[in-house]
């Protein structure tokens, strides 16, 4: 196999810890492909995992590969996959365990793949499949929203509740939300209505909401539950221990990890390339100054949409 370049790092810590390195992908196996990278986008569950926050999903094996989301060209694929072939332009996310998407090559399994749509850039394309499918999978799973249903998004304004917000707008649902009070206008120009701070007091909006989801993991469970309709649905997307233990319990309280199923991430490309799934791009660097651009982004230094990557 060819040497490629990648982001990578030999023990779990801060950003100091990760470096630009040669590597040697290994060969798509069964059910996986090869995909030449050209574009990748940051989450903060990057960094999550990095500092080793999630080693015991991650596990312990060194060197590790940093980022998830990416788009590009099919270079080979493994045995069994016939949905995509040699050439395609693809979107995707590495799997939890492997991540190593900020890099030239990537080797991932090809349920997390999906066919770029013609008209959607590789930057536009990279921003989409971790929030665009936990976002879908929140709302669809639970139930999709509905015409004349109410969904609240509380962190309205971050990559997953962007999304949320426009696939529940897509199927006629209206959308309240919270935000920082600087960022009013960009949750208006959204479409989100009523529009409250982060601190909101949950008494003036009682009973108002068929699905309550939490993309920032802050919103206290009796807001959550004085926002809701009776027989609606809170979904939380930032698991702990703690939340897992209320999700088991019965009730409206959901905890969500998003997966890879192949034709949820269809319905998000879908709907990027549609255009009523757009995410901004707040910065794009090439691979060689990504570390800088990187440790910058986690610092908060970096504002109002996604960092995008290219590499080649």
């Amino acid at each position: 196999m060819t040497t490629a370049k990648r982001i990578q790092y030999h023990q779990y810590g801060g950003p100091e810890v990760l470096r630009l390195e040669d590597f040697e992908p290994a060969p798509p196996g069964p059910g996986e492909v090869l995909v030449r990278v050209r574009a990748a986008a940051a989450n903060p569950m990057d960094w999550k995992i990095r500092s080793g926050a999630m080693k015991m999903l991650t596990g312990r094996r060194f060197p590790r590969g940093l980022g998830h989301d990416f788009a590009g060209v099919v270079e080979a694929v493994g045995d069994g996959v016939t949905r995509l072939g040699v050439g395609d332009e693809v979107l995707g996310g590495a799997p939890l365990k492997t991540a190593g998407a900020f890099a030239e090559l990537v080797v991932v399994e090809a349920k997390g793949v999906v066919k770029k749509p013609a008209d959607l850039s590789f930057e536009d394309a990279a921003a989409i499949p971790t929030v665009g499918i936990t976002a879908f999978q929140a709302l669809a799973n639970l139930g999709k929203p509905q015409p004349g249903q109410a969904v609240f998004v509380h962190g309205c304004l971050g990559g997953v509740g962007r999304a949320a917000v426009q696939m529940a707008s897509t199927h006629g649902a209206s959308v309240g939300g919270s935000c920082r009070a600087t960022a009013t206008h960009d949750a208006r120009d959204l479409g989100v209505a009523p529009i409250v701070e982060f601190d909101f007091d949950p008494t003036a909006l009682r009973g108002r909401f068929d699905i309550v989801l939490d993309t920032a993991g802050t919103l206290p469970i009796k807001a959550a539950q004085m926002l809701l309709k009776s027989g609606g649905r809170i979904v939380d997307i930032t698991p702990t221990p703690a939340k897992f233990a209320r999700s088991a319990l019965p009730g409206p309280f959901k905890v969500l990890i998003a997966q890879a199923v192949t034709e949820d991430l269809e319905e998000v490309a879908r709907a990027a390339g549609q255009g009523t799934l757009r995410l901004p791009i707040a910065r794009t660097v090439p691979l060689t100054q990504a570390i800088a651009a990187l440790t910058e982004f986690e610092r908060g230094m970096t504002k109002g949409g996604k960092l995008v990557i290219t590499a080649g």
